[in-house]
């Protein structure tokens, strides 16, 4: 199951929800996921992939998307903006070293 957890660009303060865990909105909704969250790119490709493999990419990349997600938006410049045990969660889901 997703959690979200709210990140934040530091320098023009956009703040938006991210996710990490199992992702059963990309599971259901295969490539719109990213493009509803403005991946125009991501969402291309990933739509090809869905097609090309009749819909095996979706069940794999249900398990990988949110951290792929993250870990973009991390490193664009979003740093994580929650609560210090939302952030220590995801910081261990997501691999990352504690500030």
């Amino acid at each position: 199951m997703a959690k979200k957890v709210i990140i934040q660009h530091p320098v023009n303060g956009l703040t938006r929800n991210g996710y990490y865990g199992y992702s059963w909105t990309y599971l259901f909704f295969g490539w719109l996921v990213p493009l509803f969250r403005g991946e125009l790119g991501v969402a291309a490709l990933h739509m090809l992939f869905t097609l090309f493999t009749f819909g095996l990419w979706q069940l794999i990349v249900s398990f990988l998307y949110n951290k792929q997600y993250m870990t973009r938006m991390l490193e664009k410049g979003y740093v994580l903006k929650d609560s210090e045990q939302t952030m220590a969660e995801a910081r261990a889901c997501l691999n990352i070293a504690p500030v």
